[in-house]
Order: C-alpha cells, then structure tokens, then sequence
C-alpha cells in the first residue's frame, strides 16, 4: 500500500472526486487523519444538498414503484447532476402519472367495495323480497346475516319469550344464511341475540334496488366495467412505463452517484480555498492513478509515500493510528474459506493471510470428525448445487460452494479410511482404523493431530512477527519461538511418563520445560530487553513477578485445554459412527432388511444425520479454527481495503 494525499483546488473538487470513484483504487480515510486543527469539514452547501439529493431518490423511487420499473444497471461513470435540474425533472414524471395512477388507485377502490357487497348479497340471492322493501321497514326489525348452524338453537332459545321469526335461506353444514324478523321495539334485544349466536350481519348497497338476484346482475355488471377501467388505466401506465423507464432508471443512479458524491465531499478536510484529501492505494496502481488525476486536473498537488509502522505500543501495521487497509485478493476457490476468516477479522496490514491455511486444515477437520464416503459425496453434491445457483432459494449461499465441496471431499476421503459409506460398516474395508473399534487410536491420533495445528498456529505467529520485525516478540511471546519449544518440551515430557522406554529421558524434557518456563515467565521483560525498551518493567518486580507466575499458570492451562479441545474431532468421530449404528438399530425394530420399513429408516436417517450432525460438526470446525488456532497468530484487527464508489453495492442490489 501507499499513502496518498491529495490537494486540490476548490473549482476541482468534482471532476477529481469522480475521478477517483472511477479509478476503483482509492481507499478513502476521514478528515480526521490530518491531525490539524486547521483543517475543518466543508461547508453546508454540500451537506443540503446530500439532504435534497436523498429527497429526490426516494421520489424517484416511488414513481418507479408506480410504473413497475426496476432499477437497473448502474451506468460505468455517473456524474453530478445538479439537484435543480433533478427537481424538475421528477416534478414532471410524477405531474405524467398523477392523473392515470389516482383513476386505476380509484378503479381498484370501487372494484374492491363491489366484490364485497357480491359476496354479502350471494347468500341471500334466493329471497324473493326487494331490498329497499326490508331496508325501509318501520316497525318491523329485519337482519340479515350468516351465522353458524350449531348456533340456530341457542338464539331461538334466548328469544323463546320474543315474538321472533328466523328464515333459513341456505343452509350449509357449518355456515347458515338467515332473516330475523321481529318489531322494532324489540330490536335493542334482538341486537344482544343476534350478536350472542354470532351472527355476521349483511349490509345490502343502497346503490341496488330491487331483489338480491337483480342487484347481483347489476353488481356484475359494474364489476365487469370496473375492471375494463382498470385494464384502461393500466394500459396508459405500461405506455408511460414504456417510455419514461429508461429516463428513470437513468436519473435514479444520477441522483444516487451525486448523493454519494456530496457525501463524500462533506467528508473531505478544507482549508481556506483548497481540499485535502488522504486515502490508500495499491503501491503497484499508483502511477495509473496519478495519470487519471493529473488528466482531469493540471493544479492538483499528489504526494505520494510508503507506510510507517510504529515501533511503538502494539505496533499492529498502524500509521499515526490510522490503520492501513489489507487488499485480499484470493482465487475463486479460497475467497469462499476468506468469508469464514474476515467473519472473524481481517488481518493487519503485513500480516501471513490465514486463508490459505484454513481452506486446507478446515476441511480437514470437518472430513475426519464426518467421515463417510456416501455423506461425503452427497455434501459434495450439495456444494455444486450451490456453485450452479440454479436454486434460486440458495443463490446467496453460493460463496459457500467451495466449502462445502472440500469439506465433502475430505469427508469421502476420510470415509475410505474408516471402511463406513452411509454408515454401513461391513462393505467397504477400513483403509485405516473404523473409530467405534479404535477409540483410544482415534483420540490419541486426533489429539497428535491438535498439537501439530497449535505448532502451526505458533510458526504463523513467529513469522508474522519476524515480518513486522519485533524480533522480541517473536522470540521470547508464550506464541514465539521460546513458547513453542516450551509447547513441545511439554509434550514430550507427557509422552515420556506414558510411553516406556522412550528414546529421551524424562528428566532431559523435565529440565527444558523448566528452563523454558523460565523464559515464558520473563518474556516481557526479555522481549523489551531485546528491542530495547526502557525501563524493563514498568511497575515493581513483585508486582510483575506476581502476575507472570499467574501468566505462566494460564499459559500451561491453555496449551493444555486447546490441545484437548482437538480431541473432540477423534470423539465426534466416535459420535457419528455410534449415529448412524442407532439409524440401524431403529431400521431393524421396524422391519427385517428386506422390508420397505427397514429402508426407508435408514435413508430418513442418514440424511438426519447428514443434517443434524453435519451442522454440528460444522460449527464444531469453526470454533477449533477460530478460538484454538486463530488465538495463537491471529488478532483480527485489520481493515479491508475498500476503493471509493459512487454506486455502493447497497444501490446496486436495489
């Protein structure tokens, strides 16, 4: 990376800003990185008009909603438009919708009340009674409704002493449609009734006279010349649409570049008629940059210069405590396993980029706790499943493809060598142990297993270190060099107590963990020494002496957890062959091997347990990488290089 600054002339300030959302290699840093009292935000001029320009966009957008257009793609390089020009613009798209839009808005309206009085009149279409007779009855009470047949008893028996008349007019098994008669004295106790045994009451249209079988026609025949309006109104719209959705699709990313534009602006440091402007750029595009600078401005001032990283504190690639941002640029297949590192963090700027490494040791987790040749090519099927995005419903996850695919591979791989293909134990033979019949082997291989990844975790460290050169850290961390030899002094001394007649005595491993306990106790103070820094300890040498004895405590009590923590992959793997043993049992309760039962158990089964576990083991894998190895190299810390844009990615989704 190199560090760009940049002064330009106030009558510059667009053309330069476009420039570099065009060159897609500027990476943007706030004003405050300048450290100077003098150098303010810009005016209000551009915070108004990322107000207005916000406005606009939302205007815009509900025009398109109105005419059923999309967004589009995004033109290659949008330019400012000023917001007055935008404004009439947008005025007179909605002043061409306006009209037809309210007629179809009131179209759909009536058709709506229409259907709705059809559907209160069909019940009754049968009565042979005007409606503007029983609608202007004055001293007879008449309600009509629908109400559940079951409950016919109940209101006859509340009104037993009401002179009442109750006409079914259809009657269905769970649904009645009914008249009530009664006198209008009355109705106060009819209303308690009715609304006791839940009757829906039917409000007939006043529009419609006669009986309900002629205000149906006529209902009809309104509805009818209702939705010929509609087709009418819309019509009208598809010809706006047709005309005006290129002119929408335009303004709209005109009006999105200019609001990211004067954002953008706002942001920049200014002094009395310049702007300052401080950003990253990939050491290798720095003269294409410049050229397109020094294209669209001659008065542009470009300096140019490395980073410095402090030598000072923790030093993790900062600049004057700006962070310099990493650009990760990874081939297909391991840009997929890049989405599990940065969920954790990007790594700081000259740092080993871990996805390397994790795209090989997280497979391979996965595989030897799932192991099992038929799981393992169905999860390689899904993964390709997803690489093809032809499931609509999976389209976001195919990134995790690649994953997938190696982690079913691996699993394949790792069922050959335990003899298991869709838990089937006695078809294929054991290429190397099966874990239900070797389950000391297989935690003991797997915990040989954790020790080699943690070493590795260190190696990383110490190199990471060695790059950033602090060599004492790199020497003497609980993660250096020192620690790792402690790390191995530590298992060896294990493996000499258990294993008789080994080649290394006892007390050889007994005396280096003790001399390299020693230098992980002090490696603060040897670390400072080494690169020094003065004074060696910063409080008093109780204190420290006090706190680096608990520190060794904690050190020995981690390597000894996260060493163990890898022995869940050899009792996962135990796990999933005592599953899939289960999935047989079961099948064999259910039928004899010959029956459909019997099988269709075990497919039902194998694919929970190529779910349910499959899951399990997935997240077991992530928390080995991340709290296991990650904790010994990697901080997570970093920033991820993000070049300037007029279109954010949020837009272009839209």
């Amino acid at each position: 990376m190199r560090k760009v600054e940049l002064v330009v002339p106030e009558q510059d300030i667009v053309p330069v800003t476009e420039a570099l959302a065009a060159s897609g290699l500027f990476h943007l840093v706030p004003t405050e990185y300048f450290g100077d009292e003098n150098v303010v935000g810009t005016g209000n001029k551009w915070h108004t008009w990322a107000i207005t320009f916000t406005t606009l966009e939302r205007r815009i957008l509900m025009v398109m909603e109105a005419l059923h257009v999309d967004a589009g793609s995004p033109p290659d390089a949008p330019h400012l438009i000023e917001p007055d020009v935008a404004q009439r613009d947008i005025e007179h798209l909605e002043k061409e919708i306006q009209a037809p839009l309210h007629k179809l808005e009131a179209s759909q309206r009536r058709l709506t009340q229409l259907e709705r009085y059809l559907t209160q009149l069909e019940p009754i279409a049968d009565l042979e009674v005007d409606l503007s007779t029983i609608r202007n009855m004055r001293y007879t009470y008449v309600m009509l409704g629908l109400m559940p047949t079951a409950n016919i008893e109940r209101l006859r028996s509340s009104l037993e002493h009401i002179p009442y008349s109750l006409v079914q007019l259809r009657r269905e098994e769970h649904l009645t449609a009914v008249v009530l008669f009664g006198l209008q004295r009355d109705a106060q106790i009819l209303d308690r009734a009715a609304r006791s045994a839940y009757i829906n009451p039917l409000n007939p249209p006043e529009t419609y006279r006669g009986t309900p079988a002629e205000a149906i026609s006529a209902l009809h025949a309104g509805i009818e010349r209702t939705r010929q309006h509609i087709a009418e109104d819309q019509v009208e719209l598809e010809y706006l649409q047709e005309i005006h959705a290129r002119l929408l699709q335009h303004l709209l990313w005109r009006v999105r570049a200019s609001r990211k534009l004067v954002e953008t602006i706002a942001r920049y440091g200014r002094l009395r008629y310049t702007y300052l402007i401080a950003g990253w750029t990939p050491a290798s595009k720095v003269p294409l940059l410049q050229h397109q600078l020094e294209t669209v401005s001659e008065n542009i001032t470009i300096e140019i210069s490395p980073p410095k990283r402090e030598r000072e504190g923790n030093g993790e690639g900062r600049v004057q405590d700006q962070v310099i941002p990493v650009a990760l640029d990874n081939p297909a297949f391991f840009r997929a396993f890049q989405g599990l590192v940065t969920n954790y963090g990007y790594p700081n700027y000259g740092e080993l980029d871990p996805v390397t490494i994790v795209a090989l040791t997280f497979p391979l987790i996965f595989g030897i706790m799932f192991g099992d040749v038929g799981h393992g090519l169905l999860l390689t099927l899904v993964g390709a499943l997803l690489l093809s995005r032809k499931v609509s419903a999976l389209k976001s996850l195919a990134n995790m493809g690649f994953v997938v695919v190696a982690c079913g591979m691996m699993a394949t791989i790792c069922g050959f060598l335990y003899g298991s293909i869709f838990g089937f134990e006695n078809v294929l033979p054991a290429l190397w142990l099966r874990p239900l019949e070797d389950i000391m082997d297989i935690l003991i291989i797997t915990g040989g297993v954790g020790a080699s990844l943690l070493s590795l975790g260190m190696i990383y460290n110490i190199v990471n270190a060695a790059l950033n050169k602090k060599w004492g850290h790199m020497i003497f961390n609980r993660n250096g060099l020192v620690g790792l030899a402690f790390y191995w002094s530590l298992l060896g001394l294990a493996i000499s107590i258990f294993i008789p007649n080994f080649p290394i005595k006892t007390a050889t491993f007994a005396t280096a963990t003790v001399l390299l306990g020693a230098a992980v106790t002090f490696s603060e103070v040897l670390a400072r020494l080494v690169e020094g820094q003065r004074p060696l300890v910063e409080e008093s040498w109780g204190s420290y002496l006090m706190e680096a004895a608990f520190e060794l405590f904690e050190t020995v009590i981690g390597l000894l957890s996260n060493t163990l923590s890898y022995v869940r992959m050899g009792a996962f793997a135990v796990a999933h062959g005592a599953l899939s043993l289960v999935v047989f049992i079961i099948a064999e309760m259910v039928g004899s091997p010959h029956s459909l039962g019997y099988w269709l158990v075990v497919i039902l089964g194998n694919l929970f347990v190529i779910g349910f576990e499959g899951m399990i083991v997935g997240i077991q894998t992530l928390r080995l990488e991340y709290y296991e190895f990650f904790s010994k190299f990697f901080s997570g810390g970093g920033l991820c290089y993000t070049p300037m844009s007029l279109v954010s990615k949020e837009s272009n989704e839209a």
